[in-house]
């Protein structure tokens, strides 16, 4: 689900170098104290040119340099600069540091690789990437390099985000911008004091923004996404070509005019494909079974593949190639979609979204290119619109899931884009239950039988193990996903088990645990949450900066049933545990009946933003959780 291959590396693709003085050492002395403490690279010097020469041509330069202080921040020392039939690129240069500063060794042209741009589901790419690595491995050390890149076609500008992740400092950073004096550049600061400077010549303006002597921090946990915290730019322009294609991103609307040009007379389907629509709603009374039978048909006879080429980044292969060839990537397939629902009679739409669990939020006040995936829309007439994900061959129609739910798309409309939101899944539709049987022999073996059932967020990973691994596969991951001691699977097996509207996945698993209990003499200790532990314990020695952010709620509920040996009676039995507040509920209790241990317990979270004041209820909750999972019986032997 990469339609645009140089979105994903677009820091290092626009790079270039940014003229200034030369410096011959970059001593890890002379870097200030305060940068130094928890950071684990720093930004010594980071410096983006942007040379706009007209609406389609620019040359991009960067130049940065860069201490690695540890292994942590090895990935910062390789350098990836992508290239197509859009971008050239002009020249690449690098020299490595130790870390009194004395030069090691500089860029050679031998050493700098060359490699596809395909990411192992692309048929076809024009896309391919330059790579080099010093491969020095004494820390610390630093890395300079000089990046020129020609760009022929605009369609979107880098954002500029110094500090760039957790644990990074910036000791300066440089972002300039020259354009014909005519040229309308758009901007959007977050988190930047003041305006860019502005210099104006009689052909040329200047903007520039420039930041330095930022300390690292880390990530806190459910804080905002990171790009919402950090200095950030973003920009782009207002008019723009690309391939021959000439369009505004002014507005919303202009963007997905400029996107109809390219999608234009492009869902035409072959005179076979439009006589099996007929005949697949023949007979249907309603417009979803008509939506569903048609999304069916396009799973089972098509699949994702990627190409790549020219415009292919943004443009979609038409509907005759897809039927005919069975294959397309996301916009290929969407566009293909809405061909089929278009012969149906069923108005429906292509929409540009951010795939993924990060960045999912579009800047919306600032119509540019945002996107990374295309899927489709089904209006309909009760103002209930059906999403569908056309590039899996397995998910249920309507369901958008983690990866394209809860955030804002562009309906590309000929007569009107505009952004509208995808389904969120509430508490309610997030939800695990299971439970277990069990039993536990005098050696301190536990023999369970694990039927576990999630639906909506809760199986998304469920259903990409169930379709996308193999039983090997899915063995490996099983034996090494539970965090119980010395354990074997003898059996596992998955089944859906939900509907088109929240899907479920049903995981059964047998599974043997040596030494489960331990025994001392004549007691035996368990710990009746066999699977269900929570892992996360909270500190609270800093003082919380940001609000807490929930992205989504859920309802997690066990009972757990272990058969113990006999000859054993309770000599300690943990107490119920209850907690609740703003954050959720949490509910844990045990009895011993019969011979048989049985645990039952409930958690629900809830979803939403907490100011950062709340930390500490946020804390309690955690370790009261973390606490009454560990929990553990003793049961003793009756003396004979």
């Amino acid at each position: 689900m990469n339609p645009f291959f140089f979105r994903s590396i677009i820091v290092v693709l626009i790079a270039g170098i940014f003229h200034m003085p030369a410096r011959a050492e970059y001593p890890v002395s002379a870097i200030p104290e305060a940068l130094l403490k928890k950071a684990k690279l720093i930004k010594r010097a980071d410096e983006t040119f942007i040379e706009v020469r007209n609406i389609g041509k620019a040359i991009y330069r960067r130049h940065y340099v860069y201490t690695v202080l540890n292994e942590a921040a090895e990935e910062y020392a390789a350098l990836v600069v992508g290239y197509d039939k859009f971008r050239v690129i002009n020249d690449i240069s690098g020299t490595l540091y130790d870390a009194g500063g004395k030069k090691l060794k500089s860029v050679k042209k031998k050493d700098i690789q060359d490699g596809s741009g395909t990411d192992g589901s692309s048929l076809i790419t024009d896309g391919r990437y330059k790579y080099h690595n010093f491969y020095y491995k004494q820390y610390p050390y630093t890395v300079a390099y000089d990046i020129e890149v020609e760009l022929n076609g605009i369609f979107y500008f880098p954002e500029w985000m110094p500090q760039s992740g957790p644990q990074i400092a910036v000791e300066n950073s440089k972002f300039v911008f020259e354009t014909p004096k005519d040229y309308a550049l758009r901007y959007k600061m977050f988190h930047y004091t003041g305006n860019p400077l502005l210099k104006e010549t009689k052909n040329t303006k200047i903007l520039s923004w420039e930041l330095g002597n930022v300390p690292a921090r880390e990530e806190e946990a459910f804080a905002p996404e990171w790009n919402r915290l950090v200095t950030r730019v973003l920009t782009a322009p207002s008019s723009f070509e690309i391939g021959g294609y000439k369009g505004s991103m002014e507005t919303w609307q202009q963007f997905g005019k400029f996107m109809t040009t390219l999608y234009a007379g492009r869902d035409v389907l072959p005179a076979g494909i439009k006589t099996k629509v007929r005949t697949l709603i023949a007979g249907l009374k309603t417009e979803r079974e008509k939506i569903d039978t048609l999304y069916r048909y396009m799973q089972q006879h098509s699949r994702y593949i990627s190409i790549q080429l020219g415009m292919g980044g943004w443009q979609p292969l038409d509907a005759t190639y897809v039927a005919e060839k069975k294959y397309g990537d996301c916009k290929a397939l969407s566009n293909y979609m809405v061909a089929l629902l278009k012969e149906a009679g069923i108005r429906a739409y292509s929409a540009l979204i951010n795939g993924g669990m990060e960045d999912k939020d579009l800047v919306s006040d600032f119509p540019s290119n945002q996107f990374n995936h295309v899927i489709v829309c089904v209006p309909g007439s009760n103002n209930d619109p059906v999403w569908l994900e056309c590039t899996s061959q397995t998910v249920e129609p309507g369901y958008m899931g983690g990866f394209t739910g809860n955030r804002e798309a562009l309906l590309i409309d000929d007569t009107g884009s505009r952004l509208v939101r995808t389904p969120a899944y509430q508490k309610q539709e997030n939800v695990q239950n299971r439970l277990i049987d069990a039993r536990l022999d005098e050696n301190g073996t536990l023999v369970a039988s694990v039927v576990t059932r999630c639906t909506g967020l809760l199986q998304d990973d469920l259903h990409h193990i169930m379709y996308g691994l193999s039983d090997e596969e899915k063995q490996k991951r099983l034996r090494n996903h539970f965090s119980i001691p010395n354990y074997e699977v003898s059996s596992f097996g998955y089944q859906e088990a939900g509907n088109n509207v929240v899907p479920a996945i049903m995981e059964k698993v047998q599974l043997v645990s040596k030494d489960y209990a331990v025994i001392t003499g004549k007691r035996l200790f368990i710990k009746p949450n066999i699977l269900s532990a929570n892992t996360d314990k909270l500190t609270s020695e800093d003082k919380r900066e940001h609000e807490i952010v929930y992205e989504y709620g859920f309802v997690k509920s066990d009972t757990v049933s272990i058969k113990i040996p006999p000859g054993y009676t309770a000599e300690a039995m943990p107490r119920p545990v209850t907690m609740e507040n703003g954050f959720g509920a949490y509910a844990i209790r045990f009895e011993l009946t019969d011979g048989v241990i049985r645990m039952i317990r409930r958690y629900d979270r809830n979803s939403g933003h907490f100011p950062a004041s709340d930390y500490e209820k946020m804390v309690a909750f955690y370790n009261t959780v973390y606490t009454a999972d560990r929990s553990r019986i003793v049961l003793v032997k009756k003396a004979e």
